[in-house]
């Protein structure tokens, strides 16, 4: 009984414990911040790999594999799949609007499937919105709705211009005006085009737009949504060899967005047949080899003839079928089924042997590394979070020096050894426990917050802390672990509790006759 009265008037009448409570507060949101945020950083980016890959790929480099329709059709009738789609990976280098030119991963896909297995037309950037980013105050965002609030008429031709540059971004095509028909085109990480887009402090971006006359809508245009970009890339024969580069000029239909900034800026999808065409990968006919073709004589009767050689169909080839997990099913399990079904369709049809990889796998160099590094700043932030514990046990030394004669009078009243120590080391941990509760509060309005502050500080400052191109992704992580949080919570009252322990113990083994002479 005795313990939580003293408790509660120590800590409700002493300000040195109210320090130490302090210092086990920042203590606790710091490493609860930094767990949250490089926690979160990690889960967005294990995240971010299903919007491009899947949650496992099947991937042959180079010439790829055929039939990959009918390996499909066998990947979504097993149970533990989903959804499956076939791709074409390579690398090739785009000229873009401004005359800038780089190398870039290109992409191609049939959108509908790819989607399905992805969410790719979650990702297109451009398109009509209603409501503006939380940091866009005064509503500059040109995706807003209606462009033109003065002019209905205008709003909504714009609006459909908007709706129209959507559906080119979901068809991967767009109108060319010359012909009067739709034709494929490209489709590049927003970043790409980091020269002309511009993205704002509030996260939005803004292109270079021109409109001469706000009056008429054919005047209105978005560069770099209604430009053209030259793609080329280097098809390899059989063996691997390469072949005389393929060119195309193709339009932008839109721009995808992910917040994975290696995605948005060294990324383009185009259409995978037109890709399959480039590479010569896809549908054509070949002469068997060693038929024989010709003007032939018929020894019967003299007459002359053309024979044609012997030719068979090859099919057209992808090298990379994405494939998303059926709900509950965990991806390492998804991996060796996909394994699998594809080994024995590999024997079937004689295709090459691929690998089949998680996105995780496929990145765990870069994956490795962030969790290592994740756990080092960890253990050095709990370092520097013991000097709660030092000051907590400072304090209390002070206090136990201070509260001599208390404890003699309580000693002489009866009160065990064992109680002197545990009032103290209760003391300890009620002091943690506000302590870490306030840390925890600090921690989860810091992390809810953060990107908010960073802007702030960019604005009034001009301190950026979070540059994408150096941290990966667009945004701070604003995640917040409870399994993490609540980790740190109990270190920080079980911290405070340690730093008491060695005052409780000089409290219970002082002398009750000289403690009560203490002046």
């Amino acid at each position: 009984m005795y313990q939580s009265l003293l408790t509660r008037r120590y800590l409700t009448h002493r300000i040195m414990p109210l320090l130490a409570a302090l210092a086990v507060a920042l203590s606790t949101a710091m490493v609860a911040t930094t767990w949250s945020v490089m926690g979160g950083f990690l889960q967005i980016l294990l995240d971010s790999g299903r919007t491009f890959v899947g949650d496992v790929r099947i991937f042959r480099p180079s010439r790829g594999f055929a039939h990959y329709d009918e390996l499909i059709a066998r990947l979504e009738a097993d149970p533990m799949v989903d959804r499956a789609c076939a791709i074409i990976e390579t690398f090739g280098v785009v000229s873009l609007v401004g005359d800038e030119t780089r190398a870039v991963r290109v992409i191609g896909v049939e959108p509908t499937s790819y989607d399905a297995v992805t969410g790719y037309f979650d990702t297109l950037y451009w398109h009509p919105i209603d409501l503006p980013n939380r940091a866009d105050r005064l509503g500059e965002d040109p995706r807003l709705r209606p462009l033109v609030p003065d002019n209905p008429d205008l709003a909504r031709r714009l609006e459909l211009t908007w709706e129209q540059i959507e559906q080119n971004g979901r068809e991967v095509m767009r109108m060319d005006r010359k012909i009067l028909r739709r034709v494929p085109a490209i489709v590049p990480g927003i970043e790409v085009h980091g020269h002309v887009n511009r993205r704002q402090p509030g996260g939005w971006y803004l292109p270079y737009a021109h409109v001469p006359n706000p009056q008429r809508v054919d005047d209105w245009f978005l560069v770099p949504v209604h430009g053209e970009v030259t793609l080329r890339v280097l098809p390899l024969d059989e063996d691997g060899r390469a072949l005389e580069m393929a060119s195309r000029i193709l339009p932008v239909a839109n721009e995808f967005r992910t917040g994975n900034y290696e995605f948005d800026s060294n990324m383009v999808i185009v259409r995978r047949d037109m890709l399959q065409e480039m590479l010569h990968m896809d549908e054509a006919e070949r002469i068997v080899e060693g038929s024989s073709s010709g003007i032939v004589v018929d020894p019967d009767t003299g007459e002359e003839r053309f024979v044609e050689p012997e030719t068979v169909v090859d099919p057209a080839r992808a090298n990379a079928v994405l494939v998303s997990g059926a709900a509950g099913v965990e991806v390492n399990a998804l991996r060796a089924r996909v394994e699998e079904i594809y080994e024995a369709f590999s024997r079937e049809f004689g295709q090459p042997a691929a690998r089949v990889q998680t996105w995780e796998q496929i990145n765990a160099g870069f994956i490795g590394a962030v969790r290592k590094e994740i756990a080092l700043v960890l253990v050095l932030f709990s370092f520097i979070s013991l000097t709660a514990v030092f000051l907590v046990l400072a304090i209390f030394w002070s206090m136990v020096n201070e509260k001599t004669k208390d404890i003699g009078i309580l000693r002489s009243l009866g009160a065990s050894r064992a109680g002197i120590a545990w009032l103290w080391v209760r003391y300890g941990l009620s002091i943690g426990l506000v302590g870490s509760l306030l840390g925890g509060l600090l921690s989860v309005l810091i992390v809810r917050n953060i990107n908010p502050i960073h802007e702030w500080l960019g604005r009034a400052l001009g301190i950026t802390v979070w540059d994408p191109k150096v941290y990966y992704f667009s945004e701070i992580p604003s995640r917040i672990d409870p399994s993490a949080t609540a980790i740190v919570l109990i270190g920080g009252v079980l911290a405070a509790g340690v730093g008491a322990l060695i005052p409780a113990l000089r409290a219970a083994h002082l002398d009750p006759v000289r403690a009560l002479r203490h002046e």
